[in-house]
């Protein structure tokens, strides 16, 4: 599993002009398996997403956000070798 964290490098102003195209990228992500939970950091200068599948490919998707293509925020990929998770949540683990 891989943890994505984006933070804001430019005002959270240009973050929300760009919120629309960025949801449409994120939604993208759900539809095709790749994410499997995501929200907004508190306080709000960011976000998490834990997303599933080979780092080329996730390094490659994260490239086409529209936060990143306009260089609203930078990622952080970390992965995470996931061997225990509470009931419900197995599809977490590797």
């Amino acid at each position: 599993m891989f943890i994505l964290s984006l933070t804001y490098v430019k005002p959270q102003e240009e973050a929300d002009r760009l919120m629309e195209p960025h949801m449409a990228w994120v939604n993208a992500g759900y539809d095709s398996g790749m994410f499997l939970a995501s929200g907004r950091k508190v306080p709000r200068t960011g976000g998490i997403i834990l997303a599933k599948g080979e780092r080329t490919q996730i390094e490659s998707y994260v490239a086409a956000d529209p936060f990143a293509m306009e260089g609203v925020a930078e990622y952080e990929i970390s992965e995470v070798a996931v061997t225990r998770t509470a009931a419900g949540l197995e599809r977490l683990r590797d």
